[in-house]
């Protein structure tokens, strides 16, 4: 990992000083966009090209038939399904938290608007393959799906090459879950899929397509929003980590390392106020590393430009660089990491304390693990029972409600040159007998209806 030393130095631009991966995003976003494009006109005949181009495999039934998914769970280690149970449990309890209650405002009497939140009907979850099997990412999408009230839930994860199935862990996940729609598609190919629909395998479109994904899952999400609803688009994971001299350098090294395992293109920074503490953690790393069961990918992932250990002045020029940087996830590691937190503003997910390690997060805290990446925690949150959840207005006024602020809407509409507006209004207090001055104060006449 190399080091950046910004004492002594104005406020930096995190995003240039340590930038994300981003050149191989650039060309997946025009391929991406092709494949798109492909499953949209040609469905079924496009997914089973894709399949063998990318998968190698071919003749496999793209839709999971129920005993597949049956057969998984019964076939499932017992200590795997205990710890999914468990995760099920704890993000299902910290989901709830996540769905706003029923806000009545009445502005005056007999003017009421209330604030509710309706599920979207139907959702489609994308689940990876690739370098890991994520049964953890199964449960991430699903149960906030369920939590927020959708009514039906489809799965999509790449056909593994050789028998063209789905992995079975991903299968028992989701049939723990009760989600019986899986389909064994891969790729950018699965999101236009659950977009647009595919009528010669069954799947009807769904409204939010939501779940992690390689660079081309990610720009295929960019291709069609608009079409879909879709969380943010998870890219390449990284970890920031503040720490000051009293932390532990080798519970950062181990938590560098862990998300540096996930992919070449993972981000890992340490920003600290310690020079001592940043050569205690480069030494920990580099006795590490080697150790570790991938080795190779987590040493060019840290060896990358996206991964650095910066040096500040202080802890508020580290909260200052972190909000600037915006991580995905951020740890806080110091002495008091509860004083830090009113200041630390852009991070999809914060963990306080050495024993509130990114891990935690990942597969049994309770919260999320779909977070937001490549400093989209500027403006985007993590996957929620909030994504599948659209506010809706409802506006119920009655007719001396209605009275009491007719002259100030026609004095509105007549502003913006859209008299209508406010006709539409005085319309309703149009006197029987046919006299066109209409009765506003008081509004003792009857509705015109």
């Amino acid at each position: 990992m190399r080091t950046i030393d910004l004492r002594g130095a104005a406020a930096p631009d995190a995003a240039a000083l340590v930038p994300r991966a981003t050149g191989a995003r650039d060309n997946a976003l025009r391929v991406a966009g092709e494949l798109v494009a492909d499953v949209r006109d040609r469905g079924e005949a496009a997914l089973r090209e894709q399949a063998e181009r990318f998968d190698g495999v071919t003749g496999h039934a793209l839709r999971v038939p129920h005993r597949d998914i049956d057969a998984a769970v019964a076939g499932l280690d017992p200590g795997v399904r205990s710890a999914l149970e468990r995760a099920i449990e704890n993000v299902r309890r910290a989901s709830a938290g996540q769905v706003p209650p029923p806000v009545v405002t009445d502005l005056a009497p007999g003017a009421r608007v209330t604030q509710r939140w309706q599920p979207v009907r139907r959702v489609g979850v994308y689940v990876p393959g690739g370098k890991a099997i994520y049964p953890s990412s199964v449960v991430m999408n699903v149960v906030p799906a369920q939590v927020a009230r959708v009514s039906a839930v489809a799965l999509s994860s790449p056909a593994q090459r050789g028998d063209g199935k789905v992995h079975p862990t991903i299968l028992a996940a989701a049939g723990l879950l009760g989600v019986d729609e899986v389909y064994a598609i891969g790729g950018a190919g699965a999101i236009a899929a659950l977009a647009y629909g595919v009528h010669d395998i069954g799947l009807e479109p769904v409204d939010v397509v939501t779940g992690p994904g390689n660079n081309f899952v990610a720009a295929a999400k960019r291709h069609v929003a608009g079409v879909v609803g879709t969380d943010s688009e998870a890219g390449a994971t990284e970890i920031l980590v503040i720490a000051d001299d009293w932390a532990d350098p080798a519970l950062i090294a181990a938590d560098l390392v862990s998300q540096a395992e996930h992919d070449e293109q993972a981000g890992a920074v340490l920003v600290t106020d310690s020079s001592r503490l940043a050569d205690a953690v480069l030494e920990a790393v580099r006795a590490l590393v080697p150790r570790t069961r991938h080795a190779e990918r987590i040493h060019t992932a840290l060896a990358g430009s996206q991964s650095a250990i910066v040096l500040v002045d202080d802890l508020s020029a580290a909260v200052a660089f972190s909000n600037a940087y915006a991580p995905e996830h951020l740890e806080v590691q110091t002495r008091d990491p509860e004083g830090l937190l009113p200041d630390l503003t852009n991070a999809g997910a914060i963990f306080l304390g050495p024993d509130s390690p990114v891990s935690l997060g990942d597969y049994l805290a309770g919260s999320n693990h779909v977070l937001p990446t490549a400093g989209q925690a500027r403006y985007a949150a993590g996957l929620g029972a909030q994504t599948f959840l659209r506010a809706q207005q409802i506006i119920a006024y009655d007719r001396a409600a209605l009275a009491g602020v007719a002259d100030a809407i026609v004095t509105l509409a007549q502003a913006e040159a859209l008299p209508a507006h406010g006709e539409a209004v005085t319309a309703r207090f149009v006197p029987l007998g046919g006299d066109d001055t209409p009765l506003v104060d008081g509004a003792t006449a009857e509705p015109a209806r």
